[in-house]
């Protein structure tokens, strides 16, 4: 029995045989060619099919993966596995070109390891662009005009160009009237037909034909371009200012004429940041929005183009008027380094509105429910140089009991229909700066892997200010995906908790809704399992 064990397991590893792989194409080629015998090359026309099939022998039967590496070095290294001895790609794209490797394994011996490098061949549609100088010679007498017409073309192999005026070809042995040379620092291929000193025979039909002389049946394509004495770049008009404020919910039109241009310019309305919005209508150079909301604010871009000259550019930013955020700040005396509220000392109130526009916004103080009067003793200062821009603050010198009470600023559009922001700030004895804590047991919160966490701080003072929090240990971003978290109640709740969450959390008070001072802080450690 042991006899013929041993001969079944010499027998298995006898037949066995390394991977052996060949590769063979099956799709639309246009041609397969052996470079140097290693180099195989593939080349198919974009949009047709690739399929290359990978031939493997040996036993155990091999596994099969297909890899590519990017064509350039400016693509990142992409690793597109296909677990199959086929590989197809439907309508195939120029940037899926590049080296296919075929890796067998089968455990015996090293894998076999084949390569391809598919070379895809395109022809896109030529752009051809126009521009145009004049320039004095011979003391001002009379102006030379030169024109050049530039063409640029995307191809793979480079294409070759031909132009034409009419139906003559031209070079410059035949008219020493042109010139065409390549440019440098150019993208794409680019041929450039120069015309000097322009002649009356020279306003004609000019044609520039690419080939990539029917590699992949790729047929020639050409563009033309008939140049006459009124050929001029594009200009253009706006019916409103370059800022533009408005009220939510108008409707508004913005007139964007053409002043001039030949051939006839195409104007194009674009908006940024983001597409146009749903609520909007181009006719012509006519841009209607109607019942406009904040979120269409932004940069309207008016844009005419007839590849002559420069493309002619107006844009709008669009403002629409809000305001939101009302936050208030209590400042000690700065000059005693004080952090707490005492009669006889300074004592500063600030308040603030994020707003559109910003600078439009007007502040209003009230103490008790009624105006603040202004006195030697009571300053207002409309633009706080120490604070965020536009925060207004109201100033006590030489606090006394009689100035305690409940202060209102409230933040106003004059003449605009934004509703008022107001916000309220009680001054007492009892207004006492904030202590932070982490209550008893809670300073190291350990949960499983998935499940929910809750890390907690106590705030205390009067006012209880906004509760920030942070990580400490990681420069990663909260699980809201911003750098910090707001809560008002100090809790900070995780969902589905995960092991990149684990670490020091740092829980400090704001310097908003609250007193402008040094942020009280505490730490608390979350364990993940």
């Amino acid at each position: 029995a042991g006899m013929l064990l041993f001969s079944l397991f010499s027998s298995s590893f006898l037949s066995a045989a390394p991977a052996q792989a060949q590769i063979i194409h099956a799709g639309q080629a246009c041609v397969v060619k052996e470079d140097n015998i290693s180099e195989r090359v593939y080349t198919i026309r974009e949009g047709d099919t690739l399929v290359l099939q990978c031939l493997v022998t040996g036993h155990p039967r091999p596994q099969v993966r297909w890899t590519k590496t990017a064509g350039s070095a400016s693509d990142k290294f992409q690793e597109t596995s296909v677990l199959n001895e086929t590989l197809r790609i439907e309508k195939i794209q120029r940037l899926q070109g590049g080296r296919y490797y075929c890796k067998a394994e089968n455990g015996v011996g090293v894998p076999a390891i084949k390569s391809i490098r598919v070379d895809v061949q395109y022809l896109d549609e030529p752009v051809l662009t126009v521009h145009q100088t004049i320039s004095d010679v011979r003391g001002s007498f009379y102006q030379e005009k030169t024109v050049f017409l530039r063409c640029t073309v995307n191809s793979n192999p480079p294409a070759r160009f031909i132009w034409k005026r009419g139906a003559e070809t031209l070079s410059h042995s035949q008219d020493n009237g042109v010139d065409i040379y390549e440019p440098l620092y150019t993208q794409g291929e680019t041929k450039v037909l120069k015309l000097k000193n322009l002649r009356p025979q020279d306003y004609a039909s000019y044609t520039c034909q690419v080939s990539v002389r029917n590699v992949c049946s790729i047929p020639d394509k050409s563009i033309t371009f008939q140049l006459t004495n009124t050929t001029a770049p594009p200009a253009l008009k706006l019916s409103v200012n370059e800022t533009l404020v408005v009220n939510p919910g108008d409707n508004i039109t913005m007139q964007c004429s053409l002043m001039g241009g030949d051939p006839q310019p195409e104007v194009v309305w674009s908006h940024s940041p983001g597409p146009m919005p749903p609520n909007s209508l181009v006719q012509g150079g006519n841009l209607t929005i109607w019942r406009i909301r904040v979120e269409d604010s932004g940069y309207y871009n008016c844009t005419a183009i007839n590849n002559v000259g420069n493309p002619a550019k107006k844009t709008v930013n669009l403002l629409v008027r809000s305001m939101k955020n009302a936050t208030f700040q209590i400042t000690p005396d700065v000059i005693k380094e004080s952090e707490t509220i005492q009669l006889g000392q300074d004592l500063k109130l600030s308040c603030h509105v994020d707003a559109v526009p910003q600078e439009k916004v007007v502040y209003s103080w009230y103490k008790n429910g009624k105006p603040a009067r202004f006195s030697d003793r009571l300053l207002i200062t409309r633009n706080d140089p120490e604070l965020p821009p536009v925060t207004c603050s109201l100033e006590i010198i030489d606090l006394r009991f009689s100035d305690y009470g409940t202060y209102l600023c409230m933040a106003t559009f004059q003449g605009a229909p934004i509703p008022d922001l107001s916000v309220e700030v009680n001054i007492s004895s009892e207004t006492v700066p904030p202590t932070i804590s982490v209550p008893k047991g809670q300073s190291t919160i350990t949960v499983r892997e998935g499940s929910r966490a809750e890390l907690q701080c106590e705030v205390r003072g009067k006012p209880k200010p906004p509760i920030i929090w942070s990580r400490v240990d990681k420069e990663t971003p909260m699980p809201s995906g911003t750098m910090t978290m707001e809560t008002y109640d100090g809790k900070l709740r995780l969902e589905s908790v995960s092991r990149e969450m684990s670490g020091t959390y740092k829980c400090q008070t704001a310097r908003y809704n609250g007193f402008n001072i040094r942020p009280r802080e505490a730490l608390v450690q979350l364990n993940v399992q």
